[in-house]
């Protein structure tokens, strides 16, 4: 067994694969991969954390820390898995959830199909009980009417309450009352208040997001209790730390509390990963783009930090219409999901078209190249025909690809139908589902006001590094990143996260009514709501940093702009009004209107410890000549079709080695695949830098 290190394990589940990295003070140790186990996520968990410690000598009693993401929240939801859950509001606002925003977000669809909300109507329940928009009480709560219902409720079988009264964001006590009057009669009912989950202005989201969070609240307690066991079990002594959709990372307890805020915490840590690596390669801004095996995701880094919008949509519709899904009021990272994955099924369409998705064959059955009983055509299995995939490299060799499947797949599905070979049929599935994502990320990018064709494009994912130059080449993107262990970054931006929360209060005022103590109120209160969430997850008081933000508006309009703001002073309202001025111009150009007033709405405190040590990077690398592991058939139709192109080990490959396309560096988690005409060089941080510009030395 190695000698006793302290160590850090990132874990990441995912739609098909469930990945894993540990570090120690030098760099990453180790890197595992395997695929999810949908009926029981934490099996896969402790399976790949016990093979990866067993086969690289390590002791699980080293392990110092395990910081843990998930899709488990977004896929309760997703697949309606939650508690049954019943929803108390204000008499007569019982439909605030299911009327929404009454807005079509397809308007000419004769056949329109809205949002389910998670809790029917018979158990919405209105409770007689008034708050004024100021905070005052016009009708007090009736707790016999909230202890009847509680107890009826519970005769139905329900297992979690949502309280959601009107203003409750003003004045939360109404809630507070009932909640303890239901603790009376049903001790064992789990019970959420919109005052403490969402404390926003807006009924439906804030509902929205309280319904939410209270049903999925059993399914993430049973799953982190069993993950508990099973590292007890293998042999890890400390508890785990969470991953959240905002770049942070939290206690397990805090977790349970607000799982909403675990919505997209494995994308999270892509983003944050890419800021390390684009750290130390001197890039403040660029596009960070993961793609896996079911869907891809891209985000814009400026100055060194993922944007984060703090509305979000759950069980989509249509999955990839803005409008159709649940709204969220939580922070999490900006970022556009693309229905495009390896697992992505391929199809000829009624036009004879080659499209994509958004369906996928995920990891059961998976790709028909998998040899797990899947048939249908997916992305992987053209990446398969073209000789981007060694069947026998899978995984590191851990799993073997069935080529005649895969190939059987595409010839079937796409070559016959359109009358052409099976490697142009695959090089159409692969170029298509690259222009699809190169598409969908110059929107999101123009949409922010940022140029694609300016910024590097960071690669992560399994099929990251594989799709990535397509995808960068389509965007005229000058240059791409690819960062060692580029299938399991989702794990390491784990292991660089601070441990932070965000809190945050509405208090509708104007900029000119509030007086110099009452912001400094407003945040202090904000501060020490996030200090003691901090304190409670083990980081110490001297510690804790906030970052302060509102949202402003002009009097009369309907949506708000994000500003940051210094700490409370003299000159705080002047140095707010010029950073809005700034933002609102950036966003929408010089058409502030003159001699109108500013809103402020929302408060926000972002509370956050220090950030960890983390050295991304591996420890040993050779030469070109050592890394070279043989040659295959490659196919690129710029250099008239299958070309015998290099392969190289990328853990053997030292900094300032230089490659020139077409070649193909693989590690167990990914391959990267230089195009012809492309040149690459090994950054000291092992990051693989590739110049995209013809006849451009690297």
């Amino acid at each position: 067994m190695a000698h006793s290190e302290e160590l850090r394990v990132g874990i990441d589940i995912g739609g098909t694969f469930t990945d894993l990295s540990v570090l120690d003070q030098r760099g990453i140790v180790a890197v595992g991969k395997t695929l999810t186990t949908h009926g029981e996520p934490a099996a896969a968990v402790a399976s790949v954390l016990s093979d990866t410690l067993h086969s690289n000598r390590l002791r699980a009693s080293d392990v110092r820390s395990v910081v843990h993401g998930t899709t488990l929240v977004t896929n309760a939801l997703i697949e309606r898995r939650g508690a049954k859950t019943a929803l108390l509001t204000t008499e007569g606002f019982r439909d605030v959830i299911e009327m929404g925003r009454e807005h079509r977000y397809e308007l000419y669809d004769l056949d329109l199909e809205l949002p389910r909300p998670l809790v029917p109507r018979y158990l919405r329940v209105g409770i007689r009980e008034r708050v004024l928009a100021d905070g005052t009480v016009d009708t007090p709560v009736d707790l016999e009417q909230v202890q009847k219902v509680a107890l009826e409720l519970v005769e139905a079988g329900v297992e979690a309450v949502a309280v959601c009264f009107l203003h409750s964001h003003v004045n939360g006590e109404h809630e507070k009352r009932a909640r303890d009057a239901i603790r009376e009669v049903v001790p064992g009912l789990r019970v959420a208040l919109s005052s403490e989950i969402n404390p926003e202005i807006r009924e439906y989201e804030r509902f929205s997001t309280t319904v939410a969070n209270v049903y999925v609240q059993r399914v993430v307690e049973d799953y982190l209790e069993d993950l508990r066991h099973r590292l007890r079990d293998i042999g890890v002594r400390n508890d785990l730390l969470i991953m959240l959709s905002n770049g942070g990372v939290t206690s397990v307890d805090v977790a349970r509390s607000h799982p909403i805020r675990m919505l997209e915490s494995g994308p999270a840590g892509g983003a944050l990963g890419a800021v390390s690596f684009a750290r130390t390669a001197g890039e403040g801004d660029l596009m960070a783009f993961d793609m896996g095996g079911t869907t891809a995701k891209l985000c814009l880094i400026e100055n060194g930090r993922p944007l984060v919008t703090h509305t979000f949509e759950v069980s989509r519709v249509y999955r990839l219409r803005a409008g159709s899904g649940l709204p969220v009021r939580a922070p999490v990272i900006d970022m556009i999901e693309i229905g495009a994955g390896g697992g992505s099924i391929a199809r000829v369409d009624s036009l004879g078209l080659i499209t994509i998705g958004p369906d996928s064959a995920g990891s059961e059955p998976g790709p028909a190249g998998y040899g797990r009983g899947g048939t249908q055509c997916t992305v992987t299995d053209a990446d398969i025909v073209l000789g981007y995939l060694d069947p026998d490299a899978f995984l590191g060799g851990s799993m073997s690809l069935d080529a005649a499947a895969a190939a059987q797949a595409v010839d079937e599905q796409v070559a016959r139908p359109l009358g052409i070979g099976v490697a142009e049929a695959a090089w159409g599935i692969h170029a298509t589902v690259n222009e699809n994502m190169a598409n969908a990320a110059r929107v999101h990018a123009i949409e922010r006001g940022v140029d694609p064709a300016r910024l590097p494009l960071f690669v992560s994912g399994g099929n990251g590094p594989l799709h990535g130059p397509g995808v960068a080449q389509a965007l005229g993107a000058p240059r791409l990143l690819a960062p060692p262990a580029a299938g399991v970054l989702s794990t390491l931006g784990f292991l660089s996260a601070a441990t932070s929360i965000d809190v945050v209060r509405s208090a509708h005022t104007t900029l000119d009514d509030i007086d110099d103590g009452g912001i400094r109120a407003l945040f202090d209160a904000l501060e020490a709501e996030g200090a003691e969430l901090l304190s409670d997850a083990g980081v110490h008081a001297d510690d804790i940093r906030h970052d302060r933000s509102v949202e402003m508006r002009f009097v009369g309009q309907g949506n708000e702009v994000e500003v940051s703001t210094p700490a409370p002073g003299p000159s705080w309202k002047s140095e707010v009004l010029a950073a809005f001025g700034r933002e609102y111009e950036r966003k929408f150009g010089d058409v502030a209107p003159s001699g109108v007033g500013c809103e402020l709405l929302t408060w926000r405190v972002r509370s956050r410890g220090p950030e960890p040590e983390a050295t991304l990077r591996f420890r040993r690398g050779g030469d070109a000549e050592e890394s070279l592991k043989g040659h295959r058939q490659a196919y690129f139709p710029g250099a008239s079709g299958y070309v015998t192109t290099p392969v190289h080990d990328r853990a053997a490959l030292a900094p300032g080695t230089r490659l020139s396309g077409p070649v193909i560096v693989e590690e167990r988690e990914s391959t990267l695949v230089v195009p012809p005409e492309a040149r690459c060089v090994v950054a000291e941080d092992r990051s693989i830098i590739v110049d995209l510009q013809k006849g451009s030395a690297s």
